[in-house]
């Protein structure tokens, strides 16, 4: 009698990238070639105070990374068994800092919080600056952890002192799959290194008053070449199986527009993503930056041997346009319905097409952080110049969406030559229109991935490559990225014409406002410590404290 043979294990045949953004944790899963299997989507809070502050739940954040992965387990059967590997990404700069057990010692300070604006002008006045910037390729901003580092250790040196690493978001999570405290090549030098090396610079700490916290900074491992098996405890959170290799990717920026195509090999392309914020980035060899006189912008690393990426980051994009279309939806409610948003979103071809381009400036500055490419100013505000009576909410919407192609010719003057052609990935390039501004705007033609989730694709593309399912970071975008570019759509030349008209306007009225900004900002403070001094009880009263 012959036996039956034992069923075959199920094929390890799935990459896992987990992206965590800063308000949806997003764990996907793909095929071998890279072919998107399912996603599985969890919303992430974070915290806003008058302050500037912007902090989130470690715990949480955690918390809703393994509901996610479960999540996904609900959707592909079998997930576990078939995991071959998983990569993890995340939002980048901000501070998130562990102590004893791997404790977080307090809610993560995002990059959006704004506290150590003073500290950051400081130190970018100092006399090292420059050669830190020369080092790291990288702008000085509020939203790093260098700067947010000094700034606790100016006023907050108890929280540092119950710290035993400094990590950044996807850090903390491979932290809680694997046990292992670390960071990529990517976000340490770009805050705290040399991007030629890709290894921490004593100058760089040093410049930032931080040389006595060096213990705080993590091990740098490269997520292609290493990885590190997922514990018990964090199999039993997740659903996956112990011992899963885990790959930690580098940093959101780059790993989106890795997926997206910002390196296929062809000189001149630039990726930008149009999401909440705007990221405008070329790939080029290390020995080719632009560094600016002006100190802006980021060099962050690839995955490649030789390659970063030269990057400028508007510190929003998006939420420009969901600014004007929340302020038409608040007019329409107070009359009627409360429109849907998403049906908002989708009539703004039709909007754009009942206007004329190039009537209208606007500087797309809305965050409450103020902006950080290609210019550093923590006081800068959105605006409108040049309205007149016959505008109507058609013409303020087109402002807003030239002002982001606007931006992002701002963006990639700033780092040298313009781009010869233009990768989109984020979910404003669905929109015909604003592809049509982009691309008269940088005069380049656009091309959009379909590539649905580039940045968990750039990570998982990662630990591809780590696992031996490619010899190299090449061969895998050359089957994952390069055969999802869509056509080219080049740009119209009158569009072309009007832009290029209308830029330098655009770049004397930005450089003009710095000082109207500077005084805003004062005015605002002014106004703040006055509410703050103002008692409750005092307040109910009507009267204010000392009268």
């Amino acid at each position: 009698m012959l036996a039956h043979p034992e069923p075959s294990a199920p094929a390890r045949d799935i990459i896992i990238g987990i992206d965590a953004g800063t308000s949806v944790i997003k764990a996907v899963a793909f095929s071998r070639d890279g072919q998107q299997i399912a996603t599985s989507a969890v919303q992430n809070r974070y915290v806003t105070t008058p302050d500037g502050a912007a902090t989130q739940d470690m715990a949480r954040t955690w918390a809703d990374c393994a509901a996610a992965l479960r999540g996904l387990g609900d959707k592909v059967d079998g997930l576990a068994k078939r995991t071959a590997a998983l990569g993890v990404t995340a939002q980048g700069d901000g501070t998130w800092l562990v102590g004893a057990s791997n404790a977080p010692v307090s809610d993560a300070w995002l990059w959006l919080d704004a506290r150590a604006a003073a500290t950051t002008a400081d130190l970018a006045a100092g006399p090292l600056n420059r050669a830190r910037f020369e080092a790291t390729g990288t702008g000085l901003n509020t939203c790093q952890q260098g700067a947010q580092l000094a700034y606790m250790e100016r006023h907050f040196p108890a929280l540092l002192a119950q710290s035993e690493t400094a990590l950044h978001c996807k850090d903390w999570l491979y932290l809680n799959l694997t046990g292992i405290r670390a960071t990529d090549p990517s976000e340490a030098s770009f805050t705290f290194g040399n991007f030629r090396t890709r290894a921490y610079d004593d100058l760089v700490l040093e410049a930032l008053g931080l040389t006595h916290r060096r213990a705080l900074l993590p091990q740098i491992i490269d997520g292609t070449e290493t990885t590190h098996p997922l514990t018990e405890a964090a199999a039993r959170e997740t659903g996956l199986l112990a011992g899963t290799p885990v790959s930690l990717g580098y940093v959101d920026m780059v790993m989106t527009a890795l997926g997206a195509g910002v390196h296929t090999g062809d000189a001149g392309a630039a990726c930008s993503t149009i999401g909440s914020t705007g990221v405008h980035m070329k790939a080029v060899r290390d020995d080719a930056i632009h560094l600016n006189d002006a100190g802006t912008g980021y060099v962050i690393c690839l995955p490649a041997a030789r390659m970063v990426t030269q990057v400028q980051t508007n510190m929003a994009a998006t939420l420009n346009i969901d600014w004007v279309l929340n302020m038409a939806a608040d007019l329409q409610a107070e009359t009627g319905p409360a429109p849907n948003h998403a049906e908002m979103v989708r009539r703004i071809d039709g909007w754009m097409a009942r206007s004329d381009p190039g009537q209208i400036l606007y500087h797309p500055y809305i965050s409450e952080a103020g902006e950080r490419g290609p210019m550093v100013n923590a006081a800068a505000r959105a605006g409108f110049i040049g309205l007149s009576a016959h505008h109507r909410f058609p013409d303020l919407l087109r402002a807003v969406v030239e002002g982001l192609g606007l931006a992002a010719r701002d963006c990639y003057g700033a780092m040298g030559e313009m781009p010869t052609e233009l990768r989109l990935t984020g979910g404003a390039a669905r929109s015909e229109a604003l592809r049509g501004v982009l691309a008269a705007a940088t005069g380049a033609p656009v091309r959009v991935s379909a590539r649905e989730e580039a940045g968990a694709a750039g990570c998982a593309m990662m630990a591809a490559v780590a696992i031996g399912a490619y010899p190299d970071m090449d061969a895998c975008i050359a089957e994952w990225v390069t055969p999802l570019l869509g056509a080219p759509e080049a740009p119209a030349p009158d569009l072309q014409r009007i832009y290029g008209g209308i830029y330098p306007a655009y770049a004397r009225a930005r450089d003009a406002l710095a000082p109207v900004w500077s005084d805003l900002a004062a005015h605002r403070a002014a106004s703040a410590r006055t509410h703050q001094n103002k008692s409750p009880a005092a307040d109910r009263a009507g009267l204010s404290e000392g009268e």
